[in-house]
């Protein structure tokens, strides 16, 4: 079930360019952004993959399903499709910002008042498909867990990620360091 790294290339080129939900830009785009976000603010390489994958299960979601994208009325829980495909290729380091990812979001919402006006109006949808905002305990278990702090940065560069007029790398750019972070 494990992925390999040019597979894993293979499936953004070729369903990356999906819309991502409601937002203006495809799904690569969206993750190539949000990868060059987090390169430019110093991460590690594992956090910079994380960035760029963090989407991975919507387009497994959607291979599965045989739909050009997936957009429902339902949270597809993309947050943990792709961990079962990439859990032989990469370290925690990379896989729970990953799964952790939209409950950064959902901490957020709890731990800054001002954050949920910040959200895109397809981002404030999701946020209601995948449980709304954190009460105190859940928000003070999540933010101890080990990997909460990258999620919450990951989840402010995903939030940023999403302007059609911004330009990334390719995603060449990336595929050294996926294969750095691979074991």
């Amino acid at each position: 079930m494990s992925m390999n790294v040019t597979e894993v290339l293979d499936l953004l080129e070729r369903r990356g360019q999906s819309q991502y939900g409601m937002e203006a830009v495809s799904q690569l785009a969206h993750a190539l952004q949000c990868a060059h976000l987090a390169e430019r603010a110093g991460e590690t390489p594992e956090t910079v993959v994380a960035a760029l994958l963090h989407d991975l299960g919507h387009l497994l979601a959607a291979e599965r399903d045989g739909q050009k994208d997936h957009n429902s009325e339902q949270d597809d829980l993309h947050q943990f499709i792709a961990l079962p495909f990439l859990r032989g290729l990469f370290s925690d380091a990379v896989l729970e910002p990953i799964r952790m990812h939209v409950d950064a979001k959902r901490y957020l919402c709890w731990a800054e008042a001002s954050y949920w006006a910040s959200l895109s109006d397809a981002s404030k949808d999701s946020l209601v498909k995948q449980g709304g905002i954190f009460s105190q305990a859940q928000a003070e278990a999540f933010i101890v867990q080990p990997f909460a702090p990258e999620a919450v940065r990951l989840r402010r560069y995903d939030d940023l990620a999403k302007d059609p007029a911004k330009t990334a790398p390719d995603l060449g750019h990336y595929a050294d360091q996926l294969q750095q972070v691979a074991h």
